[in-house]
């Protein structure tokens, strides 16, 4: 039965939200005003907000995807029907504001990266772990349950330098040499005729995983599907404390308090800073915008040279990340903003209208259709993170994918079930399972570290 109609009212959109400095992601807001929300059809309903106080063995704070996939694990897996807790709409934070990248990532940081911290036994099975995160994200959209776009043919990884190039076709060695991991390097010539002409390529590395999607039926389908496994979906329902008071967790929402034997928290860059002391100033949530244009005619597909619908990156430190979406617009997308208050700003709309500019000439003046912004977990050592706190409880949390979450939060979740049900699984003594989220020494400073960083980033980025 459909209970929207029990909701609250809808709040309206706050586009000034900002997870450092606001009481919390608030309850029932409308979605972002997205391209992917205006397209993905009527949302499927949900369970209403919580309006009492009530008993469940799991419940799961944040019903993006890894709070979804974590409850479709838990009924498929283990037989377990969780209760998933929701502020405000179903998948309402980064799950249908990204830029719908599906990469054979997680984190921020590369293979070489993984090898001089962890070593290169560690870094291999790193490797076989995100991959593996790869095919779990793959057979869940692959089911037929789920007709979310999607996109095949691996990640286009654009160079805007030529010292850009020679650190990524170095990098593409590693990855074939060491990985075993068929990437390969792409003449500026080869990109131009086979793939996109984008006038501030130099050249361009080819890794084979990759797969765009529209972010929004992504998550709606592992909505319905953790629905008709029995999971519950209670929207309008922020949670404002997390305690244990004899073996039992209890999640104080507006309307009632939730008991539960387990937690999962997976709120991702919109945790709350009251939600649980294990998450406090763990993450730094940083501001990503994306635009997408009008349908580009023919002839637009033509001088802009795409003949390729696969994710795109391009070598920037502040990466612009792009592609051609299934009905011919492009979208489009890069940090901006430092705060929510600054969000607003029209000189962040301007900075995608001239990295679009810039990539694409013909595009100049192209009409831009939709244009929104949205807040991204990093951690402070740009890894991810699934992890139990303390040892003898069931609070487990996944969280700081650093912008490359879209497939593996879909590992993330099945992890954290795998975790909650108390199961063992391969790879569950790799850092990313058996370490905390660092914290950061200068944690209330870090804006200010930020703002002089970006100047940095843009000058060397954009330096000859």
């Amino acid at each position: 039965m459909n209970v929207r109609s029990t909701f609250p009212p809808v709040a309206a959109y706050d586009p000034h939200y900002d997870p450092l400095v606001s009481e919390g992601p608030g309850q029932n807001r409308a979605y972002a005003p997205t391209y992917w929300l205006a397209t993905a059809g009527e949302p499927p309903p949900a369970d209403g907000p919580i309006t009492g106080d009530v008993a469940a063995d799991v419940a799961i704070v944040g019903s993006g995807y890894t709070g979804l996939s974590c409850a479709i694990f838990l009924a498929r897996e283990f037989g377990i029907k969780a209760l998933v807790l929701e502020a405000n709409q179903v998948a309402w934070g980064c799950s249908t504001r990204n830029g719908g990248q599906a990469q054979n990532a997680a984190g921020r940081l590369s293979r070489s990266e993984w090898i001089a911290r962890f070593g290169r036994d560690v870094a291999l099975r790193l490797h076989a772990e995100v991959h593996d995160g790869f095919e779990t994200f793959e057979e869940l959209i692959r089911s037929g349950a789920i007709d979310c776009e999607p996109q095949r043919g691996g990640h286009l990884y654009i160079a805007h330098r030529m010292r850009s190039l020679e650190k990524i076709a170095a990098e593409s060695k590693v990855l074939n040499e060491v990985f075993g991991y068929a990437s390969r390097v792409v003449s500026r010539e080869e990109l131009r005729r086979d793939f996109v002409d984008e006038a501030e390529a130099i050249g361009a590395v080819h890794e084979p995983l990759g797969t765009g999607v529209h972010p929004a039926k992504l998550a709606f389908g592992y909505q319905r599907m953790a629905r008709a496994l029995g999971a519950r979906i209670h929207t309008a329902s922020p949670v404002e404390q997390i305690e244990r008071r004899d073996g039992i967790f209890h999640l104080r929402t507006p309307g009632g308090t939730v008991r539960a034997r387990a937690v999962g928290v997976a709120t991702g860059a919109y945790t709350a800073s009251g939600l649980t002391p294990h998450l406090r100033g763990r993450c730094m949530p940083i501001l990503s915008n994306s635009i997408v244009t009008r349908p580009l005619t023919a002839a637009e597909l033509d001088a802009t040279g795409f003949r390729t619908t696969q994710v795109i990156t391009d070598t920037r430190t502040l990466r612009f990340y792009y592609r051609k979406l299934p009905d011919d617009r492009v979208q489009i997308g890069s940090r901006s903003a430092i705060t929510g208050a600054d969000a607003t700003h029209g000189r962040h709309l301007q900075l995608l209208i001239d990295g679009l500019h810039r990539k694409f000439p013909p595009l100049k003046g192209i009409e831009i259709d939709y244009s929104w912004w949205g807040w991204v977990d990093v951690s402070h050592d740009m890894m991810p993170r699934i992890f139990r706190p303390e040892p003898n409880t069931d609070l487990v949390y996944a969280l700081g994918y650093g912008g490359n979450g879209v497939s593996y939060s879909a590992q993330a979740g099945r992890r954290m079930a795998q975790m909650i049900a108390r199961r063992s699984f391969k790879g569950e003594d790799l850092p990313i399972f058996t370490s905390p989220l660092p914290g950061h020494p200068f944690a209330p400073f870090r804006r200010l570290g930020q703002r002089m960083l970006y100047r940095w980033y843009h000058l060397r980025d954009e330096a000859a």
